[in-house]
């Protein structure tokens, strides 16, 4: 008789109804919002800050370099000393002084220029006083030399690339940085799935094992269902914790935004400001607009098929070999020596598609390790969106499906016996006289 159906509601409803899960599941995402809202709330106070920075320009030549912006105005000195500016700007509490000598207008080194503040200046600030000053002393120090600065802006050449494949197909740069964020998330959700409830299913066979529960459940249910139960079931049951945290996470955004007013597009970095210029700028457009164009033209269907079935069946490889371990040891504790040799092709996967695949997504190491079951979970699926034959992604996958049931053939002959096995740590000799069993 099949009772896979049971031990799939058992296992399940087990992790469902369990107390700290339960807790977890909702105290998680209310901690996470909490601590969102409060980075939220201090990075709104701080961008609510308006600092006013005063220039004493003894050479005269910035003075009209310097706009006031939404939060730092500038306020210009004259006909004094350093010392006295000095003393007017830490009497008036403002944020700084900018101290400009008296420069060369012919050949200058711009050494003769200080900041004095109360406290010490953000690197942001100093960037910003720094790039203004550089492009203001560059014009005047061309302008001295005779140089038309007009007709440097003008004749400068903008050079964009258009990319187009023998086929046809056009592409660009932006499509390539859009191809590799949706295929480096879909690989690094993977991975992280895997690591945490690949150790909830260990976790939960350890427990019922010492327990002693499973001697009771063995006598009347095969164990490669027994296994195969306990994965599927506390999948489903991570997959109904991660959809509450989604949920539940954006509902309490809602609330928090609305209640305490907080705008969490604060917490932003301080360049927020020259972003929304800089948008108002055409070609920042013309940018959004190819980014827009770039994620139209994924093959959006391929990536949702090939998506789910990589997903779960790299996710059901390693779970079986998680629900093995967890046979074999009586305590966690004695895992170490067994994880090891899991995580190992884990993080080569990630390693590849991060640092290979980026740089050449069909290339013979990026090909060859989309093929391997133990990798190709995570490189097939950051490889996908810079277009993959269907006839590779459709061998990778039955690759993958056939390891995953020789796998499962050994981890239950792994989890029959050690099952059953009580005060004794096991070793990697000890696991291969389990499999000849």
């Amino acid at each position: 008789m099949n009772h896979l159906p049971l031990i799939i509601k058992r296992e399940y409803l087990t992790k469902v109804k369990n107390k700290s899960f339960i807790v977890m599941t909702f105290l998680s995402p209310i901690i996470m919002m909490i601590l969102i809202s409060v980075v939220a709330y201090l990075s709104q106070l701080n961008n609510d800050k308006q600092r006013t920075i005063s220039i004493l320009d003894e050479s005269g030549l910035v003075k009209d370099a310097f706009q006031n912006s939404e939060h730092t105005k500038y306020h210009m000195i004259e006909d004094m000393t350093l010392v006295e500016a000095k003393a007017i700007v830490k009497e008036t509490s403002n944020y700084g002084l900018l101290y400009i000598g008296k420069l060369d207008a012919t050949n200058f080194e711009p050494k003769q220029i200080e900041f004095f503040s109360e406290e010490s200046p953000s690197l942001s600030l100093i960037s910003d006083l720094e790039s203004i000053l550089e492009r203001k002393l560059t014009d005047v120090k061309l302008q001295r030399e005779g140089v038309d600065i007009e007709k440097i802006k003008t004749s400068k050449a903008s050079v964009a690339i258009e990319q187009e494949s023998f086929d046809g197909q056009k592409t660009s740069k932006t499509d390539s940085i859009v191809k590799l964020i949706f295929g480096g998330a879909a690989g690094y959700l993977l991975f992280m799935f895997i690591i945490i409830y690949g150790n909830m299913i260990m976790r939960s066979v350890i427990e019922e094992k010492t327990s002693r529960i499973i001697e009771v459940i063995i006598s009347s249910v095969k164990p490669v269902q027994l296994m195969l139960g306990k994965i599927i079931g506390t999948s489903l049951a991570g997959i109904t914790q991660f959809l509450v945290w989604i949920l539940l996470g954006g509902v309490l955004l809602i609330i928090i935004s609305a209640v305490f007013g907080i705008d969490m597009a604060q917490m932003q970095s301080p360049q927020e400001e020259m972003m929304k210029q800089a948008m108002q700028n055409p070609e920042m457009t013309m940018q959004v607009q190819d980014i827009m164009n770039a994620f139209y033209n994924l093959p959006i269907t391929n990536l949702i098929i090939a998506f789910v079935l990589f997903f779960i069946s790299g996710y059901l490889l390693y779970s079986s070999l998680y629900a093995s371990i967890g046979a074999a040891v009586d305590n966690e504790t004695d895992t170490q020596q067994f994880l090891l040799p899991i995580m190992m092709p884990l993080i080569l996967a990630v390693y590849i598609g991060f640092f290979t695949v980026i740089e050449d997504p069909h290339g013979t190491v990026s090909t060859v390790f989309s093929f391997i079951p133990f990798t190709s979970p995570v490189v097939m699926l950051m490889r996908i969106p810079f277009g993959v034959p269907l006839w590779q992604q459709v061998l990778s996958l039955l690759i993958l499906i056939g390891t995953f049931i020789l796998i499962v053939w050994f981890a239950a002959k792994i989890y029959r016996v050690g099952i059953l096995m009580y005060g004794k740590k096991p070793s990697y000799k000890e696991l291969m006289k389990w499999i000849k069993y």
